[in-house]
């Protein structure tokens, strides 16, 4: 990406983000898939897909509406630790009418891709990230940490039994999502003593079918994603429950996606409901919302700027106001606007709209970049400087 030059003899901003605990541990090195194919014993399905209905599937995958043959499970019992490792037929899951997160909402999930190499082979983007980032959403929830080694593992056994679901063609992945929750048995407001751990795959075109296509954003000033010392943190289905009336009222104002304000001041940017947010500055400058506790820490956002500080665009990370965004926007000052985030991974924003204002934005150069440079290497058509990628098979 080239660096503007009237930035070039600008400082660098420190980026807190980019010495994270989650991005700290993003660097550990990982064991080799091999290493760990053997931690979740393979169970084939008896009566997987044929091989004309997969076919049918990977032609038209939409998003995380078709799912692959197995899925991956772990449990947890208290005074045990985990058992059960294993790569198990796909199917519905029984509970218990009284299982504790039909009433407590004692949950976490990730969300994370696999994708489809020229040779053939499969990769996943910096799976220790979402390793991480899941245990400490599961501390969060007062929830037992599954070890990061075979969060991965369960991935890696999961794509190598379901291979052939991961699609080839442009801009498709699998999305893998694993997920816990408390599936003990009981009424009592207490952490549970029984955990269970799956994993499931999706085979998945583009998240926005647009693609680069411009989105519009209602800002909710009525609602908040989250509040400080809430679980805003933590990537949990609450925080995405909590914004599913604030979205259907964005799309009655005729707008894509939802905008949150922070819960104190409720003047400031902070995230979409499942995207982090990042604006560019007419002379260069690329700002996100600071990390405060009520944003989650995205892996897209992280890589993005490791991206943009190492091509020597300056980056911050800073509380930004709405006024000020407007300001910004009406006077040329922001050139452009974009979310980004796993499933999406990169979105321009066209139309910014809210309570009695309504500003357009039309440069979309350096989101096309970024998005350019970052699904590349994902999708293995450039070199990956940053070991960012992992071969799962």
């Amino acid at each position: 990406m080239p660096m503007p030059e009237t930035t070039a003899a600008m400082p660098r901003s420190p980026i807190d983000s980019l010495t994270s605990p989650l991005a700290r541990a993003a660097e550990v090195p990982v064991p080799t898939a091999d290493e760990l194919a053997d931690r979740f014993a393979l169970a084939p399905n008896p009566a997987p897909a044929s091989e004309a209905e997969r076919t049918e599937r990977l032609a038209n995958p939409g998003f995380g509406s078709s799912f692959t043959d197995h899925m991956a499970h772990a449990r947890w019992i208290a005074g045990r630790g985990w058992t059960d490792h294993g790569i198990v037929p796909f199917a519905d899951i029984s509970l218990s009418p009284a299982a504790a997160v039909l009433h407590y909402s004692q949950e976490v999930f990730e969300g994370i891709k696999a994708y489809r190499h020229a040779d053939g082979s499969v990769w996943t983007f910096r799976p220790r990230y979402n390793a991480a980032r899941m245990a400490a959403s599961a501390r969060r929830l007062a929830m037992p940490e599954l070890p990061e080694e075979d969060f991965i593992a369960s991935l890696v056994g999961l794509v190598r039994a379901d291979a052939a679901w991961v699609p080839s063609g442009e801009g498709e992945s699998l999305y893998l999502r694993p997920f816990a929750f408390a599936s003990e048995a009981f009424l009592g407001v207490h952490s549970a003593g029984i955990i269970d751990y799956y994993v499931i795959a999706s085979p998945s075109g583009a998240y926005f079918t647009g693609g680069l296509t411009p989105i519009s954003i209602w800002v909710s000033s009525d609602y908040h994603r989250a509040g400080r010392g809430g679980t805003g943190a933590a990537k949990t289905g609450g925080n995405y429950a909590g914004s599913l009336l604030p979205q259907q009222i964005a799309v009655e104002h005729g707008c894509d996606q939802v905008c949150f304000l922070d819960d104190i001041t409720q003047t400031n940017i902070e995230e979409l409901g499942g995207m982090n947010l990042m604006v560019v500055d007419a002379d260069g400058t690329v700002r996100t919302p600071r990390l405060t506790g009520t944003i989650l820490e995205g892996s897209t956002r992280s890589a993005i700027l490791r991206l943009l500080a190492d091509s020597g665009r300056r980056v911050v990370e800073e509380t930004i106001s709405l006024q000020g965004m407007l300001d910004g926007i009406r006077s040329g000052a922001i050139s452009e606007v974009f979310a980004c985030g796993t499933a999406a991974v990169v979105v321009p924003l066209g139309r910014l709209k809210g309570e009695g204002f309504e500003v357009e934005l039309g440069g979309h150069e350096v989101t096309s970049e970024i998005h350019s440079r970052l699904t590349a290497i994902q999708n293995g058509t450039e070199p990956d400087p940053y070991g960012w990628m992992y071969r799962l098979a």
